[in-house]
């Protein structure tokens, strides 16, 4: 019989005839295995799965008008086009303009919002709304404006559009839809120029529209009659704008512009975002003409990057945790085998095996079983990933065939290390000793 031949019949012996042995040893590079691979699992599909979870809770990245025309007639829907295709160029994207004008109910000053309603309520689920959202004629106010006019659903109310009200509402109008004290600065100019462009009009046309909706008597109450089809309690600036169609709100100015805000939703974050920032503003700088600046909103981006960070950052120290006891579980078994065989060790190292053919022995040995449990292990952490991750996010992940193979690498590789130790002390035994005490 030759040597290798000699080495494999051992090997088989020392795997498949020792069962219960093997079977300890496999079951503890299962445990960690399976362990290692469900974290892993999770810790990388947590970011993307948290950052979906995130968009529920409104948008991200903001584009504003940056030239001075720009900010006289808002954004014009090409430009809103264009800007959106850039976007979603490789990523899922969801948006919603923002029109905003000064208008007047009960002689008090407001903001209203001219939205397109399909999308900012796919925007924004997180809002809760009382009753239906605006539609013709029907408008959707603020918690804190339905308790300062002491209104409820179905009631009605007067709203006057007054030019020269404009640069009153550009503060309120951009921190509504800004969370950064960046984004807040660029809307509240974008909206300053843009009610100030509507003032020099009002005054060149002597503050006059179809049916008197502009006045310059501040105590004037004149407007249209609309009615309050919903509340919305978002505990944000939400709170104080009135919501209506966009062109309810045309028709309330008495002229159509473009929009002061855009809103997106982007499925990408941190570096990823702020690059597709920097693409729009480095591409809306090649036309003045039309040009946008985008910015992302800091509180919501700081706050999708904290959390994930966490959640990884626990999941890490839970892993390495794991390997260690692992490593530990792995070494102790291997040790309690090779002090079983001691007497076997010794023996063969009387009839001149040397301890380096011994050592590979078991490291092999090992290895083999390191490779079963990692298989098992790694099939078994596949399916509690899957579990966990469509019970807490309610989607299911695919294999990762790399982190897959990285399991097996890292079980094979914890088992040998593991056996190490215990090895280097059994190739140190001496025969004469063993084979006295026989």
């Amino acid at each position: 019989m030759t040597n290798r031949k000699m080495f494999f019949t051992m090997l088989w012996g020392a795997v498949f005839r020792r069962r219960s042995r093997a079977m300890m040893a496999v079951i503890a590079s299962l445990v960690g295995a399976a362990t290692l691979f469900c974290l892993a699992s999770v810790c990388v599909a947590v970011p993307q799965q948290m950052n979906e979870e995130m968009r529920a809770y409104g948008a991200n990245l903001i584009v504003t008008p940056a030239s001075a025309t720009g900010k006289s007639q808002g954004i014009d829907t090409a430009t809103v086009r264009n800007v959106t295709a850039l976007i979603g160029a490789g990523h899922s994207v969801k948006s919603a303009a923002y029109r905003y004008e000064s208008v007047r109910i009960n002689s008090a000053p407001y903001t209203i919002a001219g939205v397109d309603v399909k999308a900012v309520r796919a925007l924004n689920r997180h809002w809760n709304v009382t009753g239906d959202w605006p539609g013709s004629d029907n408008v959707m106010v603020g918690r804190d404006v339905a308790d300062a006019l002491g209104v409820k659903v179905g009631s009605r109310v007067t709203i006057g559009y007054r030019a020269a009200d404009a640069s009153a509402s550009a503060s309120s109008s951009a921190s509504a839809k800004s969370d950064s004290d960046e984004s807040t600065e660029t809307a509240e100019s974008s909206a300053q120029g843009t009610q100030s462009t509507q003032t020099t009009q009002g005054e060149q046309t002597t503050q006059a529209t179809e049916n008197g909706r502009v006045s310059s008597d501040i105590m004037d109450n004149n407007g249209t009659e609309f009615r309050i089809a919903g509340i919305v309690d978002t505990g944000g600036n939400e709170d104080s704008i009135i919501y209506a169609t966009t062109a309810d709100v045309s028709k309330l100015a008495g002229s159509k512009r473009g929009s002061d805000v855009v809103e997106y939703s982007v499925n990408a974050m941190g570096d990823e975002l702020n690059d597709i920032v920097n693409n729009i503003n480095r591409s809306a700088g090649k036309n003045p003409n039309s040009a946008v600046k985008a910015q992302t909103v800091t509180r919501i981006t700081s706050s999708d990057t904290r959390i994930i960070a966490m959640l990884q950052t626990l999941f890490w120290i839970v892993s390495l945790v794991v390997l260690v006891l692992t490593l530990v579980g792995v070494g102790t078994t291997i040790s309690s085998i090779v002090s079983q065989r001691r007497n076997e060790i010794g023996l063969r190292k009387a009839l001149g095996a040397d301890s380096r053919a011994i050592g590979v022995e078991f490291y092999v040995e090992s290895g083999i079983y390191g490779l079963i449990g990692g298989l098992l292990g790694t099939a078994i952490g596949y399916v509690l990933a899957r579990v966990l991750c469509a019970t807490v996010f309610g989607r299911a992940i695919g294999f990762d065939w790399l982190l897959g193979a990285g399991s097996l690498l890292l079980s094979v590789a914890i088992a040998v290390i593991a056996s190490i130790p215990p090895v280097r002390r059994a190739t140190r035994i001496d025969p004469a000793i063993v084979l006295r005490e026989e």
